[in-house]
């Protein structure tokens, strides 16, 4: 009985959720921080060739690292994660979406470069943790690791570029005001640096960014593109742009629209 009462009580745990409009099921944990549209567009923004292997930091319970597999099909994908029981939950996503052999999962800590080998990778990507502790209030159960950086973002960027061998693109997406500090650690050290604000409504300031540049090169100015809105209006419905990316489709950085 008391197997039984335990095993009932970690299954209330968790939850088994869709996503791409249901083409992708992520086991994640029901309290703290739950995957949702910043993974979905981290994924979105990918695009690889054939045979490629991605290297996703920080992958947690898997949302990003799962909705990345589902579009890359041909491509190999690796989760690094350093919470043993996250990097669990990732790896049954792996199973329950049918990846097995071309997405795995290893746990280890973006403040250990050795958690990948050097150059190993065509392309590594994150969602890193956006708060220093004690710039925001304290964040609610289970949040702490996902919100609150417990390393510095140069770490992310450095643990990346390692990851990538020479040539290779490194994504990354976070709060818009980190910009300037994205840019400040890629500009030495990449590339091609592409920048795409996102914004919750037309007109409205962008709350994210997605940013991306390639490992090594020394030429390539930096470009801005015009921007992606998720809703026709505050509080309104999904531009179309968003929802197809939400719903499965690449994000094209280059589509230059309309706000809405």
């Amino acid at each position: 009985m008391r197997r039984r009462l335990l095993i009932t009580s970690l299954m209330m745990t968790r939850t088994t959720d869709a996503f791409l409009a249901g083409r992708v099921q992520v086991i994640q944990p029901a309290k703290g921080f739950r995957a949702g549209m910043d993974s979905v567009m981290l994924a979105a923004s990918l695009h690889a060739a054939e045979g490629e292997v991605l290297v996703e930091a920080g992958c947690g319970a898997g949302a990003a690292l799962l909705c990345a597999a589902a579009r890359l099909a041909h491509a190999r994908l690796i989760g690094i994660e350093q919470d043993a029981d996250l990097a669990g939950l990732a790896q049954e996503g792996i199973a329950l979406n049918g990846f097995d052999g071309r997405v795995e999962v290893r746990t280890g800590d973006v403040a250990d470069r050795g958690a990948v080998a050097e150059n190993a990778a065509d392309q590594a990507f994150a969602n890193p943790p956006y708060f220093q502790p004690g710039a925001t209030s304290p964040p609610g159960e289970g949040k702490a690791a996902a919100y609150v950086a417990g390393v510095s973002l140069k770490s992310w960027v450095l643990f990346l570029l390692h990851a990538v061998k020479p040539g290779g693109r490194v994504t990354l997406i976070h709060r818009a005001q980190a910009l300037g500090d994205l840019l400040e650690l890629l500009n030495p050290r990449t590339g091609e640096i592409e920048v795409l604000p996102i914004h919750p409504s037309p007109g409205a300031a962008a709350k994210r960014v997605l940013v991306r540049a390639r490992k090594g090169l020394r030429k390539g100015a930096l470009t801005l593109y015009t921007g992606l809105v998720l809703h026709e209006a505050e509080g309104g419905p999904l531009t179309q742009r968003a929802r197809a990316a939400l719903e499965g489709g690449e994000l094209d950085w280059r589509q230059d629209r309309p706000w809405v």
